[in-house]
């Protein structure tokens, strides 16, 4: 029998709340509690959710883009006023600081501001033709419904980097997010119906994602693909979902580049800043530190001090600097990729041991090892948690060898006062972000964020504009004059 104290949460379809009879539970991390309780949903419950956002989509789309942005502006206004309410249910179910869920609640809000403004200025063009008696223009239109995907690392902020220029650009939408982060989504789904979006173009459905997420990928009735996640699955996905167009933003490992000529100061900072932020659960977080050996020590003095400086804990305590890891998978393939570094060489300078004892099984220390080697998973792997793993390079060359030497391609790290050996690195390392000066994890919602082509980072750019246009599809109309 339910406890009455946990709330229980329905799917959101075509403008109301739908029970279901399957259910999940919602568990803290932080505690191990169950704190709610989750539709866990059939492929029938998806189809009901595609029917109902193929039906809203004509409408929408006939909307003025004007109409359109308007609502955007009127959704970023309900999260604001719903901020500390989604954050503290974000914090609670993700593990994250309170103080980063807040952040990550306003930046959704921004998501669909921008998408409010950018959509007023997204046009085709007049081109020439052989032909004169021929004027020849294009004109973008909604593609139709889209499967939208979505993790439980940023599980507000990532779904709005997709639901914004869907709703912005005319097309409808059927949401899975992860199962683990699903009331964090309640949350945010009751904020855009606050604000009064038509019934049927946004509609959300939990459940496990081999079953629901499967369903809106495959069914012939959605036009669109958006996810973020891991690379095994986004393969399923492309596998799923061929011929329609779709954009996976998937894993990282990417590198950061130390040379001997860095501030040490600023690259140690950028590079703790860029691992323990949400407490290294993050596609581009630093996923190996490339250090020339000359400043090895240096470096590894000053990461060990942030390290210490870190406070793991309670992230609905003030002061938090970590919660924990969202579920047992991350724990296990941490303990992992530890376990074999240190079988085959490396040395623990801080942490590398889980916390028990604070709460669940789900924390685990922020962890510094140097002596790393390109043969440990650690260096070959995405690991997705507060690992900073170093590698020792000699030159240039070998710096740039380990740096391809990776199946990823996301984003990258250099760390140098020689500017042309900056660019030659940007140039040449194969990654959708390279920062110069900057931690791996820098990016802003305008900007194209995305893998390398040939790389386990995904296929095409969310950020502003491209989002929109990706969202879109671009006509040819050609007129002839009659005389």
């Amino acid at each position: 029998m339910l406890n009455a104290d946990i709330e229980s949460f329905s799917n959101f379809i075509d403008g109301a709340w739908v029970a279901e009879d399957e259910r999940m539970d919602a568990i803290n991390p932080a505690s191990g509690q169950v704190i709610g309780n989750l539709p866990r949903s059939s492929r029938d419950t998806a189809r009901l959710a595609i029917a109902a956002a193929k039906k809203a989509q004509p409408g929408w789309a006939a909307t003025s883009v004007w109409k359109r942005a308007e609502m955007c502006v009127a959704i970023a206004a309900s999260i604001d006023r719903n901020r500390q309410k989604i954050a503290r249910t974000l914090s609670q179910e993700q593990g994250k600081p309170l103080s980063e869920a807040v952040g990550e609640v306003g930046k959704a809000a921004d998501g669909f501001r921008l998408a409010a403004e950018l959509v007023k200025q997204l046009g085709g063009e007049t081109l020439p033709a052989e032909d004169p008696s021929k004027l020849v223009i294009t004109i973008r239109q909604p593609r139709g419904v889209y499967a939208i995907v979505t993790p439980w690392n940023f599980p507000v902020n990532i779904p709005v980097e997709y639901l914004g220029p869907c709703v912005a650009t005319g097309n409808a939408a059927v949401w899975v997010p992860a199962p683990t982060t699903s009331m964090a989504a309640v949350e945010l789904m009751r904020a855009i119906e606050e604000a009064g979006l038509p019934r049927g173009v946004v509609n959300l459905v939990m459940g496990e994602g081999p079953v629901v997420g499967d369903e809106i990928v495959s069914h012939p009735d959605v036009n669109g693909i958006g996810f973020t996640g891991s690379p095994a699955t986004g393969q399923r996905i492309a596998e799923r979902g061929a011929g329609k167009p779709m954009m996976l933003e998937l894993g990282g490992n990417g590198p950061v580049i130390v040379f001997e000529d860095a501030d040490l100061d600023a690259a140690a900072s950028a590079v703790a800043g860029g691992a323990f932020y949400n407490a290294g659960q993050v596609c581009a977080a630093t996923g190996r530190v490339l250090a020339h050996r000359s400043i090895v020590e240096p470096l590894a003095k000053r990461l060990v001090e942030l390290t210490a400086a870190q406070i793991l804990g309670d992230p609905l305590q003030q002061g938090t600097t970590m919660g924990p890891l969202n579920n047992p998978k991350v724990v296990a393939k941490i303990h992992e990729h530890v376990d074999d570094a240190v079988a085959k060489g490396a040395t623990v300078l801080a942490g590398g041991k889980a916390r028990p004892d604070l709460g669940s099984d789900l924390f685990y220390e922020p962890t510094v090892l140097t002596g790393v080697t390109r043969d440990m998973r650690i260096n070959r792997e995405e690991t997705f948690g507060p690992i900073i793993p170093i590698l020792e390079f000699g030159d240039d060359e070998e710096a740039l060898d380990l740096a391809l030497d990776s199946e990823h391609g996301l984003s990258v790290g250099v760390f140098t006062e020689n500017l042309g050996r900056a660019l030659r690195f940007g140039e040449a390392i194969p990654a959708g972000i390279v920062n110069v000066n900057e931690s791996s994890t820098y990016w802003e919602l305008h900007l194209p964020f995305g893998g390398a082509p040939g790389t386990k980072s995904g296929i095409g750019r969310l950020g502003g504009r491209l989002t929109l246009e990706a969202m879109t599809e671009l006509k040819m109309i050609s007129i002839t004059r009659r005389r």
